[in-house]
């Protein structure tokens, strides 16, 4: 699909550099797809909402990889044409800026900034558990809430250091992920495989008396939770040398490269299951432990313990990263309250220092706000997925309507005559993902409880539209913006597609 379009006046060629961008170019194109990889981290998805899925669903829920990752593959094309021609900082935010306009790009970014911190607080969260088998200590929602703030912490330590150590944080990050799972993939099926492929059809009766497409897609939340983090690749546009070739590679290795992994690291852990039934009524809370133990011990399980932490830490260290480079993409514009602080910009290291710091304090005190609820991390985990899959698709939309309009992609990617079919069933999977994650399945709570996904993002949307219209910071900063669309540029889209320096 590679390929340059025709021609069309949406604002000039790609530039391979952002017009007096700070940011040092050390991100090669490993890194960067390293980097995507470790944010969608195929062990952190599976290992964390697993026991949940099998529950739920049973084994065919397995099938929900490929659902979810066709579907995003079709948004990592559409991204892939867009980051080719607006290689920008910040990702979803300045290219939803160029595409529609400024009001559009800023509730854009809102979204997709509370949902990126809100994540952090979910991956943190999701590794407390096994950081207490590898350190030996009993695992409850206190310890776990220490557990989260502390791989935080650490990460910010880790982003701190710069492009440099961002680069090989991911790539680290991405060798031991990989290794770990194929090793313990192969071993699991080589040594405890209790089933046959055969089971990844027989729902075990987890529908009931009533078809089983409900229940599946209820279970399908572990594939919605993976295929996120391509977007990652284009966030950290500004550090990467030739990013209109290398991005849209990178974003479409992420899907493919990191899929197959989770698929391959569900399916090692499903056959190895020795009781369905025991995770499906509840007894067995933990499946991923209790496998892990039976088969390796109690110190062989510990061990690969230490590289899921591996994994946990540096899919933290990728979205802090992908969070921090948002803010500061706001904040270079004055598009948020406080941009005096959050634009500024630690040359000696290259990073963005305040906004990495509110990219780690946020997710900081949202964990301490889970201790309010005993099923936090299923909570956490589906308002990320909505505000994740919401403003993927604002930009999505964005696209196609800057498509209708005239929008013709210049970058060094470009679908040709096939974007805009790829841009409608892109926006149809979108819609599709997003009524599912917010559909109500849990009568027997309190209302409040079943709709609490869609109660956090109405909140969210809400106070964005609020903040909007109080304090118009939207519409403050003198980038450029609506240029992709042929006559329908701001004042300063006359400046070509960086930002004026």
């Amino acid at each position: 699909m590679a390929g340059t379009a025709s021609p069309a006046p949406t604002g000039g060629a790609a530039p391979d550099a952002e017009p007096g961008s700070e940011f040092r170019k050390e991100m090669g194109p490993w890194a960067n797809f390293a980097l995507g990889f470790t944010y969608l981290s195929p062990v952190v998805s599976t290992y964390t909402l697993f026991g949940t899925a099998l529950a739920t669903g049973g084994p065919p829920m397995i099938w929900a990889f490929l659902l979810a990752g066709a579907g995003q593959f079709l948004v990592a094309l559409i991204f892939g044409e867009i980051v080719a021609q607006f290689p920008i900082a910040g990702g979803v935010y300045p290219w939803a800026r160029r595409l529609w306009g400024r009001r559009w790009a800023w509730l854009t970014g809102w979204i997709y900034m509370w949902a990126l911190l809100v994540t952090i607080t979910s991956v943190a969260y999701g590794a407390g558990p096994f950081i207490a088998i590898l350190f030996g200590f009993s695992s409850n929602v206190h310890t776990t809430v220490a557990c989260t703030v502390a791989l935080i912490i650490v990460a910010v330590l880790i982003n701190f250091g710069g492009t440099k150590a961002l680069s090989t944080a991911a790539i680290i990050g991405f060798t031991g992920e990989i290794t770990g799972a194929l090793i313990v993939g192969v071993f699991l099926l080589t040594t405890h495989r209790e089933h046959g492929l055969g089971v990844i059809v027989d729902t075990f009766g987890t529908q009931g008396n009533g078809s089983y497409a409900p229940v599946f897609l209820a279970a399908a939340i572990i594939g919605f939770y993976q295929y996120y983090g391509f977007e990652a690749c284009g966030d950290t546009a500004e550090e990467v040398a030739r990013p209109g070739t290398v991005i849209p590679r990178a974003m479409r290795r992420t899907i493919y490269i990191g899929g197959a992994a989770a698929t391959f690291t569900c399916l090692s852990l499903l056959l190895s299951v020795t009781d369905y039934h025991a995770v499906i009524s509840g007894q067995d809370a933990n499946p991923v432990v209790n496998v892990l133990d039976d088969a390796m011990g109690h110190t062989g399980a510990r061990l690969v313990m230490a590289v899921v932490l591996i994994s946990f830490l540096s899919c933290t260290i990728s979205l802090q990263a992908a969070a921090g480079r948002l803010i500061y993409s706001y904040a270079r514009d004055k598009m948020i309250i406080g941009h005096q602080v959050l634009r500024r910009f630690a040359r000696h290291r290259a990073v963005p220092g305040p906004a990495l710091m509110v990219s780690a304090v946020v997710p900081a005190v949202i964990a301490f706000a889970s201790l309010f609820s005993e099923d936090a991390l299923t909570k956490i985990v589906s308002f990320a997925i909505l505000g994740i899959y919401g403003s993927f698709q604002m930009v999505v939309l964005a696209a196609l309507r800057a498509r209708l309009k005239g929008w013709r992609p210049t970058g060094a990617f470009s679908m040709g005559r096939w974007g805009l079919p790829v841009n409608l069933a892109a926006l149809a999977y979108g819609i599709f993902a997003i009524v599912n994650i917010c559909w109500a399945r849990t009568p027997e709570e309190p209302w409040y409880w079943n709709y609490v996904v869609l109660l956090c993002g109405g909140i969210v949307l809400g106070s964005g539209l609020l903040y909007m219209a109080v304090t118009h910071h939207y519409g403050r900063g003198d980038a450029p913006y609506s240029d992709a669309i042929p006559g329908s540029g701001g004042p300063r889209a006359a400046d070509g597609p960086g930002r004026p320096g």
